[in-house]
């Protein structure tokens, strides 16, 4: 199963494409979709959008997995993020590919096995259990992944 996974964020969203085989999991593409501070908000949203769509058409996930926001310590980015969360909940359902939403605690639990655990242990076990050479940069990758490989382990 192809499983893309989705840090949502307007300035960076962050992307991971696993598989997962009999109990193995394999990356096979992380980055980001990068859009610029100057650029006007409604054209960062269909960059981020445009971006997605290739990323779905190029590597056909079977499902996507994104992190779903429930806090936010700064009320001024809460909105502009959950503007580019609604634009990839679009691309993606206009493919009817199947979503499943996790929260950064259930992703910390999923990967280390703790709910508390710092973003650099997340990152290092992304690293171990993807068996990458280094931590998948920029961090908002490989959160993206770790979000992908909180998924695989419900199938």
């Amino acid at each position: 199963m192809r499983i893309l996974g989705l840090d949502p964020g307007t300035a960076i969203t962050g992307f991971g494409i696993i598989e997962t085989a009999q109990d193995n999991l394999s990356c096979l593409h992380y980055g980001a979709i990068k859009t610029e501070a100057c650029t006007k908000d409604e054209a960062r949203l269909m960059i981020i959008y445009s971006e997605l769509e290739s990323l779905l058409k190029e590597y056909k996930p079977d499902a996507v997995a994104i992190e779903k926001i429930f806090f936010f310590k700064n009320p001024k980015t809460v909105i502009p993020v959950s503007q580019a969360r609604g634009i990839l909940l679009l691309a993606v359902a206009k493919q009817n590919i199947p979503i499943f939403e996790f929260t950064p605690l259930q992703v910390k639990m999923a990967v280390t096995g703790y709910g508390r655990a710092q973003k650099k242990q997340v990152q290092e076990m992304v690293k171990n259990l993807l068996t990458l050479d280094k931590i998948p940069k920029p961090d908002d990758a490989a959160d993206a992944l770790a979000i992908a490989i909180s998924y695989s382990y419900l199938l």
